[in-house]
Protein backbone atom coordinates (compact mmCIF):
# COMPACT_ATOMS: atom_id res chain seq x y z
CA UNK A 1 0.00 0.00 0.00
CA UNK A 2 1.48 3.76 -0.87
CA UNK A 3 0.35 6.86 -0.06
CA UNK A 4 -0.03 9.90 -2.19
CA UNK A 5 -2.16 13.70 -1.87
CA UNK A 6 -3.50 14.67 0.53
CA UNK A 7 -4.33 13.23 4.56
CA UNK A 8 -2.28 10.07 3.59
CA UNK A 9 -4.46 8.89 1.03
CA UNK A 10 -3.80 5.28 -0.02
CA UNK A 11 -3.92 3.99 -3.80
CA UNK A 12 -3.71 -0.02 -3.31
CA UNK A 13 -3.18 -0.17 -7.39
CA UNK A 14 -0.16 0.66 -8.56
CA UNK A 15 -1.20 1.29 -12.21
CA UNK A 16 -3.33 4.34 -11.02
CA UNK A 17 -0.62 5.35 -8.26
CA UNK A 18 1.85 5.80 -11.02
CA UNK A 19 -0.74 7.75 -13.37
CA UNK A 20 -1.47 9.99 -10.31
CA UNK A 21 1.70 10.32 -9.19
CA UNK A 22 2.83 11.03 -12.51
CA UNK A 23 -0.09 13.91 -12.67
CA UNK A 24 0.56 15.65 -9.99
CA UNK A 25 4.56 16.00 -10.29
CA UNK A 26 3.59 17.55 -14.02
CA UNK A 27 0.93 19.84 -12.35
CA UNK A 28 3.48 20.88 -9.95
CA UNK A 29 6.22 21.46 -12.50
CA UNK A 30 3.15 23.59 -14.35
CA UNK A 31 2.78 25.68 -11.79
CA UNK A 32 5.83 26.82 -11.57
CA UNK A 33 6.17 27.42 -15.07
CA UNK A 34 2.85 29.60 -14.54
CA UNK A 35 4.06 31.62 -12.10
CA UNK A 36 7.41 32.48 -13.78
CA UNK A 37 7.43 36.10 -15.01
CA UNK A 38 9.90 38.44 -16.74
CA UNK A 39 9.75 40.88 -13.42
CA UNK A 40 12.17 38.51 -10.81
CA UNK A 41 9.81 40.30 -7.94
CA UNK A 42 6.71 39.06 -9.52
CA UNK A 43 7.94 35.90 -9.36
CA UNK A 44 9.08 35.58 -5.92
CA UNK A 45 5.84 36.70 -5.13
CA UNK A 46 3.40 34.44 -7.66
CA UNK A 47 5.55 31.26 -6.29
CA UNK A 48 5.38 32.16 -2.79
CA UNK A 49 2.72 29.62 -2.08
CA UNK A 50 3.42 27.31 -4.80
CA UNK A 51 6.76 26.88 -3.00
CA UNK A 52 5.12 26.45 0.66
CA UNK A 53 3.53 23.58 -0.73
CA UNK A 54 0.01 22.41 0.43
CA UNK A 55 -2.16 19.23 -0.02
CA UNK A 56 -2.90 19.47 -3.98
CA UNK A 57 -6.39 18.73 -3.27
CA UNK A 58 -7.81 19.82 -5.93
CA UNK A 59 -5.33 18.52 -8.83
CA UNK A 60 -5.34 15.37 -7.19
CA UNK A 61 -9.29 15.14 -7.78
CA UNK A 62 -8.73 15.63 -11.56
CA UNK A 63 -6.51 13.04 -11.49
CA UNK A 64 -8.72 10.75 -9.89
CA UNK A 65 -12.04 11.93 -12.06
CA UNK A 66 -9.74 11.64 -15.38
CA UNK A 67 -9.43 7.55 -14.45
CA UNK A 68 -13.09 7.68 -15.91
CA UNK A 69 -12.10 8.35 -18.90
CA UNK A 70 -8.11 8.78 -20.61
CA UNK A 71 -6.11 9.83 -17.86
CA UNK A 72 -3.21 10.75 -20.34
CA UNK A 73 -5.46 13.13 -22.32
CA UNK A 74 -3.53 16.40 -23.39
CA UNK A 75 -6.19 18.79 -21.30
CA UNK A 76 -6.26 16.82 -18.24
CA UNK A 77 -2.84 18.00 -16.13
CA UNK A 78 -3.50 22.09 -17.84
CA UNK A 79 -6.98 21.93 -16.55
CA UNK A 80 -5.67 20.90 -12.91
CA UNK A 81 -3.31 23.75 -13.03
CA UNK A 82 -6.20 26.41 -13.58
CA UNK A 83 -8.13 24.88 -10.85
CA UNK A 84 -4.63 24.93 -8.25
CA UNK A 85 -3.87 28.48 -9.93
CA UNK A 86 -7.64 29.60 -9.30
CA UNK A 87 -7.23 28.31 -5.65
CA UNK A 88 -3.92 29.90 -4.76
CA UNK A 89 -4.83 33.29 -6.36
CA UNK A 90 -8.16 32.98 -3.84
CA UNK A 91 -5.57 32.55 -0.80
CA UNK A 92 -3.78 35.50 -1.87
CA UNK A 93 -6.61 37.67 -0.95
CA UNK A 94 -8.06 35.51 1.82
CA UNK A 95 -5.10 36.48 3.52
CA UNK A 96 -5.69 40.17 2.91
CA UNK A 97 -9.33 40.19 3.83
CA UNK A 98 -8.45 38.17 7.28
CA UNK A 99 -5.40 39.69 8.32
CA UNK A 100 -3.76 36.54 8.23
CA UNK A 101 -0.31 36.71 9.43
CA UNK A 102 0.59 32.98 8.31
CA UNK A 103 -0.39 30.91 5.41
CA UNK A 104 1.02 27.13 4.85
CA UNK A 105 3.48 27.43 7.57
CA UNK A 106 5.18 30.98 6.40
CA UNK A 107 4.67 34.46 6.10
CA UNK A 108 1.77 34.91 4.18
CA UNK A 109 2.12 37.41 0.98
CA UNK A 110 0.01 40.35 2.28
CA UNK A 111 2.84 40.00 5.96
CA UNK A 112 5.29 39.87 3.45
CA UNK A 113 4.85 42.39 1.04
CA UNK A 114 1.82 44.10 2.03
CA UNK A 115 -1.96 44.07 1.03
CA UNK A 116 -1.08 45.84 -2.45
CA UNK A 117 1.22 43.53 -4.05
CA UNK A 118 -1.18 40.21 -1.84
CA UNK A 119 -3.83 41.70 -3.86
CA UNK A 120 -2.30 41.71 -7.43
CA UNK A 121 -0.31 39.16 -7.22
CA UNK A 122 -3.58 36.75 -6.76
CA UNK A 123 -4.76 38.77 -9.60
CA UNK A 124 -1.64 37.81 -11.72
CA UNK A 125 -2.39 34.05 -11.11
CA UNK A 126 -5.82 34.41 -12.26
CA UNK A 127 -4.41 36.10 -15.19
CA UNK A 128 -2.27 33.16 -15.62
CA UNK A 129 -4.63 30.67 -15.40
CA UNK A 130 -6.92 32.29 -17.62
CA UNK A 131 -4.36 32.22 -20.36
CA UNK A 132 -3.90 27.95 -19.80
CA UNK A 133 -7.83 28.23 -19.83
CA UNK A 134 -7.99 29.96 -22.90
CA UNK A 135 -6.34 26.60 -24.80
CA UNK A 136 -8.58 24.33 -23.09
CA UNK A 137 -11.62 25.29 -25.58
CA UNK A 138 -14.57 27.18 -25.05
CA UNK A 139 -16.66 25.19 -22.99
CA UNK A 140 -13.67 25.08 -20.21
CA UNK A 141 -13.82 28.54 -20.08
CA UNK A 142 -17.47 28.78 -19.23
CA UNK A 143 -17.50 26.06 -16.83
CA UNK A 144 -14.45 27.88 -15.21
CA UNK A 145 -16.54 31.12 -15.67
CA UNK A 146 -19.39 29.55 -13.97
CA UNK A 147 -17.69 28.09 -11.41
CA UNK A 148 -15.50 31.37 -10.48
CA UNK A 149 -19.29 33.07 -10.34
CA UNK A 150 -20.31 31.23 -7.72
CA UNK A 151 -16.91 31.64 -6.03
CA UNK A 152 -17.05 34.95 -5.99
CA UNK A 153 -20.79 35.21 -4.75
CA UNK A 154 -20.50 32.85 -1.84
CA UNK A 155 -17.45 35.33 -0.78
CA UNK A 156 -19.77 38.40 -1.00
CA UNK A 157 -22.16 36.82 0.84
CA UNK A 158 -20.12 35.77 2.99
CA UNK A 159 -19.41 38.88 4.14
CA UNK A 160 -23.10 41.15 3.75
CA UNK A 161 -24.42 37.84 5.97
CA UNK A 162 -27.55 36.36 5.73
CA UNK A 163 -31.13 38.65 4.77
CA UNK A 164 -33.14 39.35 7.94
CA UNK A 165 -35.41 36.00 8.41
CA UNK A 166 -33.18 33.56 7.20
CA UNK A 167 -31.44 30.87 9.10
CA UNK A 168 -27.79 31.57 9.39
CA UNK A 169 -26.99 27.86 8.96
CA UNK A 170 -28.51 27.10 5.82
CA UNK A 171 -27.11 30.97 4.45
CA UNK A 172 -23.55 29.80 5.78
CA UNK A 173 -24.04 26.66 3.96
CA UNK A 174 -24.86 28.11 0.65
CA UNK A 175 -22.14 30.48 1.11
CA UNK A 176 -19.62 27.41 1.39
CA UNK A 177 -21.30 25.89 -2.07
CA UNK A 178 -20.37 28.58 -3.45
CA UNK A 179 -17.07 29.85 -2.04
CA UNK A 180 -15.28 26.04 -1.62
CA UNK A 181 -17.72 23.32 -3.86
CA UNK A 182 -17.74 25.70 -6.80
CA UNK A 183 -13.89 24.95 -7.01
CA UNK A 184 -14.13 21.60 -5.78
CA UNK A 185 -16.82 20.11 -8.13
CA UNK A 186 -15.38 21.65 -11.17
CA UNK A 187 -11.91 19.88 -9.98
CA UNK A 188 -13.54 16.69 -10.37
CA UNK A 189 -15.27 18.36 -13.51
CA UNK A 190 -12.23 18.60 -15.56
CA UNK A 191 -11.05 15.87 -15.05
CA UNK A 192 -13.78 13.55 -16.16
CA UNK A 193 -14.67 16.58 -19.24
CA UNK A 194 -10.92 16.50 -20.09
CA UNK A 195 -10.59 12.68 -20.31
CA UNK A 196 -13.35 12.15 -22.44
CA UNK A 197 -15.69 10.38 -20.15
CA UNK A 198 -19.45 9.71 -20.60
CA UNK A 199 -21.41 13.07 -19.92
CA UNK A 200 -23.09 11.19 -16.79
CA UNK A 201 -20.09 10.35 -15.31
CA UNK A 202 -19.50 14.22 -15.18
CA UNK A 203 -22.02 14.70 -13.21
CA UNK A 204 -22.20 12.21 -10.95
CA UNK A 205 -18.29 13.60 -10.40
CA UNK A 206 -19.55 17.16 -10.13
CA UNK A 207 -21.83 16.48 -7.75
CA UNK A 208 -19.32 14.79 -5.76
CA UNK A 209 -17.09 17.54 -5.91
CA UNK A 210 -19.73 19.93 -4.49
CA UNK A 211 -20.55 18.27 -1.42
CA UNK A 212 -16.54 16.80 -0.96
CA UNK A 213 -16.23 20.65 -1.18
CA UNK A 214 -18.65 21.60 1.46
CA UNK A 215 -16.91 19.20 3.75
CA UNK A 216 -13.39 19.77 2.97
CA UNK A 217 -14.26 23.47 4.08
CA UNK A 218 -16.13 22.68 7.58
CA UNK A 219 -13.45 20.23 8.33
CA UNK A 220 -11.28 23.42 7.66
CA UNK A 221 -14.00 25.39 9.85
CA UNK A 222 -13.55 23.03 12.73
CA UNK A 223 -9.59 22.81 12.51
CA UNK A 224 -8.92 26.59 12.99
CA UNK A 225 -10.92 26.22 16.34
CA UNK A 226 -9.77 22.69 17.18
CA UNK A 227 -5.95 22.57 15.84
CA UNK A 228 -2.66 24.74 16.76
CA UNK A 229 -0.14 26.35 14.40
CA UNK A 230 1.76 23.61 14.20
CA UNK A 231 -0.87 21.40 12.94
CA UNK A 232 -2.47 23.38 10.30
CA UNK A 233 0.08 25.76 9.37
CA UNK A 234 -2.34 28.86 9.64
CA UNK A 235 -2.92 30.99 12.74
CA UNK A 236 -5.60 29.09 15.07
CA UNK A 237 -8.75 31.10 15.45
CA UNK A 238 -8.30 33.78 12.81
CA UNK A 239 -11.87 33.50 11.89
CA UNK A 240 -12.95 34.41 15.41
CA UNK A 241 -10.19 37.57 15.76
CA UNK A 242 -12.12 38.94 12.65
CA UNK A 243 -15.54 38.17 13.75
CA UNK A 244 -16.35 35.91 10.94
CA UNK A 245 -18.98 33.05 12.09
CA UNK A 246 -18.18 29.88 11.16
CA UNK A 247 -20.30 26.93 11.64
CA UNK A 248 -19.06 25.81 15.03
CA UNK A 249 -20.18 29.81 16.17
CA UNK A 250 -23.46 29.53 14.20
CA UNK A 251 -24.28 26.09 15.99
CA UNK A 252 -23.38 27.93 19.30
CA UNK A 253 -25.72 30.95 18.96
CA UNK A 254 -28.52 28.83 17.30
CA UNK A 255 -28.11 26.27 20.56
CA UNK A 256 -28.35 29.32 23.09
CA UNK A 257 -31.54 30.63 21.39
CA UNK A 258 -32.62 27.56 21.71
CA UNK A 259 -31.65 26.33 25.00
CA UNK A 260 -31.05 30.17 26.94
CA UNK A 261 -28.59 28.45 29.41
CA UNK A 262 -25.99 31.14 31.04
CA UNK A 263 -22.98 29.88 30.06
CA UNK A 264 -23.81 29.48 26.04
CA UNK A 265 -25.09 33.06 26.48
CA UNK A 266 -21.86 34.05 27.75
CA UNK A 267 -19.65 32.87 25.47
CA UNK A 268 -21.30 34.26 22.84
CA UNK A 269 -21.14 37.47 24.34
CA UNK A 270 -17.65 36.77 24.80
CA UNK A 271 -17.15 35.93 20.77
CA UNK A 272 -18.87 39.20 20.03
CA UNK A 273 -16.79 41.04 22.27
CA UNK A 274 -13.49 42.49 20.75
CA UNK A 275 -11.01 39.61 20.57
CA UNK A 276 -8.34 41.63 18.76
CA UNK A 277 -6.70 41.56 22.64
CA UNK A 278 -4.61 38.09 23.38
CA UNK A 279 -5.99 37.09 26.31
CA UNK A 280 -9.90 37.56 25.53
CA UNK A 281 -9.38 35.88 22.08
CA UNK A 282 -7.06 32.93 23.96
CA UNK A 283 -9.86 32.25 26.30
CA UNK A 284 -12.74 32.42 23.55
CA UNK A 285 -10.98 30.09 21.74
CA UNK A 286 -9.95 27.61 24.48
CA UNK A 287 -13.78 28.03 25.46
CA UNK A 288 -15.61 27.07 22.09
CA UNK A 289 -13.09 24.29 21.98
CA UNK A 290 -14.44 22.15 25.16
CA UNK A 291 -18.19 23.31 24.15
CA UNK A 292 -20.57 20.74 22.09
CA UNK A 293 -21.02 22.94 19.17
CA UNK A 294 -18.05 21.93 18.27
CA UNK A 295 -18.79 18.63 18.18
CA UNK A 296 -22.05 19.61 16.17
CA UNK A 297 -19.81 21.25 13.62
CA UNK A 298 -17.96 17.88 13.19
CA UNK A 299 -21.15 15.88 12.75
CA UNK A 300 -22.35 18.47 10.32
CA UNK A 301 -18.84 17.86 8.27
CA UNK A 302 -19.61 13.76 8.53
CA UNK A 303 -23.14 14.91 7.09
CA UNK A 304 -21.86 16.31 3.91
CA UNK A 305 -19.00 13.49 3.51
CA UNK A 306 -21.59 11.14 3.30
CA UNK A 307 -23.47 12.45 1.22
CA UNK A 308 -20.16 12.92 -1.12
CA UNK A 309 -19.51 8.98 -0.85
CA UNK A 310 -23.44 8.21 -1.59
CA UNK A 311 -23.01 10.68 -4.74
CA UNK A 312 -20.35 7.56 -6.27
CA UNK A 313 -22.62 4.99 -6.38
CA UNK A 314 -23.86 4.95 -10.23
CA UNK A 315 -20.63 4.47 -10.69
CA UNK A 316 -18.25 1.44 -12.25
CA UNK A 317 -16.66 -0.33 -9.22
CA UNK A 318 -12.82 0.46 -9.57
CA UNK A 319 -9.81 1.64 -7.87
CA UNK A 320 -10.29 5.50 -8.86
CA UNK A 321 -13.62 5.13 -7.37
CA UNK A 322 -12.46 3.50 -4.12
CA UNK A 323 -10.03 6.20 -3.60
CA UNK A 324 -12.31 9.02 -4.25
CA UNK A 325 -14.68 7.29 -1.23
CA UNK A 326 -11.55 7.35 0.75
CA UNK A 327 -10.75 10.89 0.57
CA UNK A 328 -14.66 11.68 1.85
CA UNK A 329 -13.45 9.18 4.79
CA UNK A 330 -10.05 11.01 4.73
CA UNK A 331 -12.17 14.50 5.15
CA UNK A 332 -13.45 13.41 8.66
CA UNK A 333 -10.79 11.60 10.09
CA UNK A 334 -8.81 15.24 9.79
CA UNK A 335 -11.63 16.10 12.43
CA UNK A 336 -10.63 13.29 14.90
Amino acid sequence: MTVVGPFGLSVRDQALEADVQAGLAAVEEGLLEATKSEVPFITGAAQHLVRAGGKRFRPLLVMLAAQFGDPYAPGVVPSAVVVELTHLATLYHDDVMDEAAVRRGVDSANTRWGNSVAVLTGDFLFARASQILADLGPEAVRVQALAFERLVTGQILETAGPTDGRDPVEHYLDVLGGKTGSLVAVSCRFGAMMSGADETVVDVLTQYGERLGVAFQLADDYLDIASDSHESGKTPGTDLREGIATLPVLRLRERAARLGLPEDIALCELLDSDLSDDARHAEALAALRAHPALEQARRDTVRYAEEARAALAPLRECDAKVALIELCDAVVHRTG
